[in-house]
C-alpha cells in the first residue's frame, strides 16, 4: 500500500510495472525511510517551478527534474535542490549537462 501511495503522490498511475519499478528504486535508495518524507515535500515545493521528482527510466533511482523556465529560475531551482540535499543529508548525483539529479540516499 505504501508504494501505491507514493506512486500516486508523484503523479503515476498504479500498475504492476510501476509498482515493481518503485520497489526497485526504494530498495536501491540508501536509508529510504529517512528520504521518503523529504522527497515528497521537495516534489510539492518544486511543482510551482515546473519541476518535480520522478522515477528514472534509465536507473533504479528517484530523479529530481529541474524544468524551470529561464536561466535565473533554473539556477534558483538548482540551488533549492542542493540546499534540500544538504539540509536533510541526502546524497544526490547531478546528471552531466542536464538539470537533473539522482537521489542516491541518506548520507
Amino acid at each position: 500500500m505504501r508504494n501505491e501511495g507514493l506512486l500516486t503522490q508523484l503523479g503515476y498511475s498504479v500498475s504492476p510495472n510501476t509498482t515493481a519499478q518503485i520497489q526497485r528504486v526504494i530498495d536501491n535508495t540508501k536509508g529510504f525511510e529517512h528520504v521518503e518524507k523529504h522527497l515528497i515535500a521537495l516534489h510539492v515545493a518544486l511543482q510551482s517551478h515546473h519541476s518535480f521528482v520522478a522515477l528514472s527510466s534509465n536507473k533504479d533511482y528517484f530523479k529530481i527534474k529541474n524544468e524551470a523556465l529561464g536561466d535565473e529560475m533554473i539556477a534558483e531551482v538548482d540551488e533549492m535542490i542542493v540546499k534540500w540535499s544538504q539540509k536533510y543529508k541526502i546524497a544526490i548525483e547531478k546528471v552531466p549537462n542536464k538539470h537533473t539529479y539522482y537521489v542516491i540516499g541518506y548520507n
